[in-house]
């Protein structure tokens, strides 16, 4: 194990955290708050950690696999700890594993909260708060990647370890020109979402960016109690725009700049994707149109609840607890699928889901004609053996941790329904579940031990499993 490159990186990742919290800094000065300076001093304990730790340079710069992982699951159960140190030293979240869960819930992409009244909390740690949404969403070592030679040249395997998808790769031959292309297709989604919701006239810039940083990430923290259900519904047509927009594989975007549209539209897992929307918004539609009464109204409130669910942002206009048991059944069936690879959005992919779906079919096909043979196929390519060994395996580890998760949780005796979609929201990175944790209701009410558990849930979910696994297995720090 290469632990000097390991403390090297996780030296910057720390002291990236301390100046991005700059940024809040200047909105509590610029709102005039009592006490602006408690996020200089996370900076400073940030930078005093991260700094010398970065000092460490280490002789051998090749990063294997094992290194990759373990230095992206380090740096997101850092960041978390950090960046839960200005919700803690401030009183504001007084206890530190509920200061955890809420920043974890923030960098994870979640949005799931332990905050009874969110408007209580101070202007800058709102901007805190939905800011990690912004930083988790594209993540935090894509970043640094873009910007510094981290590990000479073998950056691939930090991109593949943070990156959500089953199958990470290049867009062009360097990994850091890769990574800037992220970014600044990121950058440029959220710059236009900002101005299409400053386009509303009752729209303030704080509103429409802290907003706009949890559409981006798909994460989900609102600054209202009531979260969207009282903006027009101009900003709720965006948001579900842009929800939408942010569940669909980078891939495509770049495809579409370099004029590679054939490419682009023949990706199979984002016409599923599309599929999946438009179909389950319909139905959703003809289920709850006897609520509402209003074809226009019915239409945008089912479309915004399908994309924030199955792009895992979490956010809502109606308590959805109260919908019909079928489209209840259709939400949570979304928390699972999830949003597409190399996109934002957290759940098991709909590629992986895809994948496994074509897998069932052959198995049937080969078992009714056992001379046939066939292979499975995506894009009109056949997948490797190795990639659906690593989709099987990651279906049952989902499926191991969510059990074990679960059972744990039980000790603190709510129902069924909270339990399974406590899990399944945090597991998923989604944010509100149904029953006592549905989207008026919050997770306050489990346990510290249970908060931890979740909290490290989210952070795997975010991780696409393995590298908590990795980090957490005794054959990884054996010489």
């Amino acid at each position: 194990m290469n632990y000097r490159l390991i403390f090297h990186t996780l030296g910057w990742v720390i002291s990236f955290e301390g100046i991005c919290m700059l940024l809040p800094f200047a909105c509590a000065l610029g709102f005039l708050e009592q006490n602006p300076f408690i996020f200089l001093i996370c900076m400073g304990i940030c930078l005093l950690v991260g700094i010398p730790l970065t000092l460490i340079r280490p002789k051998e710069k090749s990063m294997f696999a094992k290194e990759g992982f373990v230095i992206v699951a380090l740096s997101w159960i850092f960041l978390s700890i950090f960046g839960a140190l200005p919700f803690f030293l401030s009183r504001e979240i007084p206890l530190f594993s509920d200061a955890l869960f809420e920043t974890a819930s923030g960098f994870s992409t979640t949005g799931a909260s332990i905050l009874p009244n969110v408007e209580a909390l101070s202007k800058s740690m709102l901007f805190w708060r939905s800011f990690t949404h912004w930083i988790g969403g594209m993540g935090v070592i894509v970043f640094l990647v873009a910007l510094l030679p981290l590990s000479g040249g073998d950056n691939m395997h930090l991109l593949r370890a943070e990156s959500p998808g089953h199958s990470v790769g290049k867009l062009v031959p360097h990994v850091k020109s890769t990574a800037k292309i992220l970014y600044s297709i990121y950058i440029g989604l959220t710059v236009l979402q900002f101005a299409l919701m400053m386009a509303d006239p009752g729209m303030d810039w704080f509103t429409a960016l802290t907003l706009t940083f949890g559409t981006a990430g798909t994460g989900g923290f609102a600054i209202l109690n009531s979260g969207l259900a009282t903006y027009s519904p101009y900003i709720q047509w965006v948001v579900t725009v842009f929800m939408f927009i942010f569940g669909v594989d980078f891939t495509f975007y770049y495809c579409i700049l370099m004029r590679r549209y054939k490419t682009a539209f023949s990706m199979e897992e984002v016409r599923t994707y599309v599929g999946i929307v438009l179909v389950m918004t319909a139905l959703i539609c003809l289920n709850i149109f006897h609520m509402i009464g209003n074809t226009a109204d019915t239409l945008r409130h089912s479309a915004f609840q399908v994309a924030s669910i199955i792009t895992t942002t979490g956010y809502s206009t109606m308590d959805f607890n109260l919908w019909p048991q079928f489209s209840q059944m259709i939400l949570v069936g979304l928390m699972f699928v999830g949003a597409c690879a190399g996109s934002t959005g957290g759940g098991m992919k709909v590629s992986r889901v895809l994948v496994l779906c074509k897998s069932v079919l052959k198995e049937i096909r080969v078992l009714t004609h056992p001379k046939c043979t066939t292979r499975v196929k995506l894009n009109g390519r056949p997948i490797e053996h190795e990639t659906l060994r690593g989709i099987t395996v990651f279906f049952i580890s989902y499926i191991f941790i969510f059990a074990i998760a679960l059972l744990i949780i039980s000790f603190d005796n709510f129902d069924f329904t909270t339990n399974f979609t406590a899990v399944a929201a945090t597991l998923s990175n989604i944010g509100p579940g149904l029953c006592g944790v549905g989207p008026t209701a919050n997770f306050s009410g489990y346990s510290p031990l249970s908060t931890m558990v979740l909290t490290l849930v989210m952070i795997a979910g975010r991780l696409e499993i393995f590298p908590m696994l990795v980090l957490f297995s005794r054959k990884t720090w054996k010489r």
